[in-house]
């Protein structure tokens, strides 16, 4: 369970100014920081709830750990929030030494409260508790427990509800063990629709290689490109795959350098490939076994 913990639904930007995305470049950020504590510290003294929550995440955000800790530990009975973002620094030992026993006690609270304002917490708090069990932090390993969970926060695709589940469950029906394409075909296209960039590369694949959809070229590539314009690096490996499969070898150098080994494209240079084959290798051993083989075997 690795929690994001910038991820949630409350930001100190309230206390720079609504819809400001960056400050002057000739302010003083340590100013701006100094001047934002001793307001929150003045709405928080006067019994602003948010503000204290805010003042946590201030210091959450710059690093001051210890400060943050202290800080939402004097609220977490009154604030969900510090008590999701406690369960975020138990669990890596922010601030503190790490406890995943009471990380995880804190996240089946939130998990258990049924009230309207908590649900986007909930869902969140419900996504870390299936990574724990999948990955058997601090319990247990479980797919069928994770599964569940991850079921609950996804909420049948519900765009409020935890998108990260959704695409955890496409990957999830994706595995050796628990198989099933369709359901990692719904459920990736579900995580996708709410904005899911790793869901949308995987979908990219799965029209490529026929898995749990029928066979579409055109799909493929249309997901393909826009994740891997978004950034998605499983992305761009596959576009060059579809691009040096199409032999438009100019449009697959734009992406890697995976042409330099043939010299399709570009001058032919394999020293200069073997280094980049070696980083492909690094980011995830399996693509980079299915690329390779591509490329020797066609």
């Amino acid at each position: 369970m690795k929690p994001g913990s910038k991820s949630q639904p409350h930001t100190v930007t309230a206390v720079y100014g609504k819809g400001r995305t960056d400050f002057d470049e000739k302010s003083d950020h340590a100013d701006l920081v100094k001047e934002a504590e001793r307001l929150l510290r003045s709405q928080a003294q006067d019994g602003d709830q948010e503000a204290s929550f805010l003042l946590g995440q201030l210091y959450f955000e710059e690093g001051w750990y210890e400060e943050a800790l202290q800080q939402f530990e004097k609220i977490k009975e009154k604030d969900r929030n510090a008590l999701y973002q406690l369960g975020v620094m138990y669990y890596d030992g922010l601030g503190t030494q790490a406890d995943h026993k009471k990380a995880l006690d804190y996240m089946n609270k939130i998990a258990e409260c049924d009230t309207p304002k908590a649900q986007t917490l909930k869902h969140a708090a419900l996504y870390n508790l299936g990574r724990a069990y999948l990955e058997g932090y601090s319990v247990k390993h479980s797919d069928a427990e994770a599964e569940r969970l991850w079921l609950l926060a996804a909420d049948d695709g519900n765009p409020k509800a935890s998108i990260k589940a959704q695409c955890a469950l496409g990957m999830f029906y994706s595995r050796p063990h628990t198989t099933d394409l369709k359901k990692a075909f719904f459920w990736h296209s579900e995580a996708c629709g709410n904005g899911s960039l790793e869901s949308q590369g995987a979908l990219g694949v799965m029209y490529l290689k026929g898995h749990g959809i029928r066979k579409d070229t055109r799909s493929a590539f249309l997901c393909l490109k826009e994740a891997a314009e978004r950034g998605n690096v499983y992305a761009q490996g596959h576009l060059v795959s579809y691009y040096y499969n199409n032999k438009l070898y100019s449009r697959a150098t734009e992406l890697a350098r995976r042409c330099l080994h043939l010299g399709l494209g570009v001058q032919q240079n394999r020293e200069e490939a073997m280094p980049l084959y070696s980083k492909a290798c690094c980011l995830d051993t399996d693509i980079f076994a299915e690329l390779q083989d591509e490329v020797i075997f066609g």
